[in-house]
């Protein structure tokens, strides 16, 4: 699917961290401010960071979290301190002209291989409830996951749907109920 359009997916890697800031800060409502030095931090802790490069540029990546790790997030914190089996979807981010040609899916099938590869049972992140992301939503929809709690976060300025996949192809029953 990548390669039809000229994307390639290969690991992130520090010197893409310009093209990643750059995608982060275009889609900052929706994800967080992210600087230099947090991104190499979080860079270091990711069990799963990937990127789409197409003509010598990153046009999408996804960062994701295993268990256990020291990240402050209270979405992350969410999960951690329910399961210790998941992957933590942190962001996925992509280009505006790259939009609705794939490579979310392609990016969250590559995840899923990798989930299943390493034994482990789910997939789970946060969409924006309110304000609502609706293209956030409906794709997370197709890609099968269910809401499994919410949150206020960001000083209260925003609540999020915390949601959850099976990765192997079973009825997802949800961690948190």
């Amino acid at each position: 699917m990548c390669e039809d359009r000229g994307v390639i997916m290969r690991p992130a890697m520090p010197g893409d961290f310009a093209d990643i800031l750059r995608l982060n800060e275009e889609w900052e409502c929706f994800t967080s401010p992210l600087a230099h030095e947090r991104l190499a931090e979080l860079h270091e802790q990711a069990l799963y960071h990937r990127v789409c490069e197409a003509d010598a540029r990153v046009v999408a990546f996804l960062l994701a979290f295993g268990p256990g790790v020291d990240y402050d997030s209270p979405n992350y914190r969410f999960f951690d301190t329910g399961s210790h089996d998941f992957i933590y979807i942190d962001r996925i981010v992509i280009d505006r002209a790259y939009q609705r040609v794939g490579l979310g899916d392609a990016l969250y099938g590559d995840l899923l291989d990798f989930g299943r590869s390493q034994g482990v049972a789910r997939l789970v992140c946060e969409v924006d409830a309110d304000p609502l992301n609706t293209a956030s939503e409906r794709f997370h929809a197709q890609q099968g996951f269910v809401e499994v709690g919410s949150q206020w976060v960001a000083g209260g300025s925003k609540r999020v749907s915390l949601k959850e996949r099976a990765i192997v192809d079973e009825v997802c029953v949800p961690l948190h109920s």
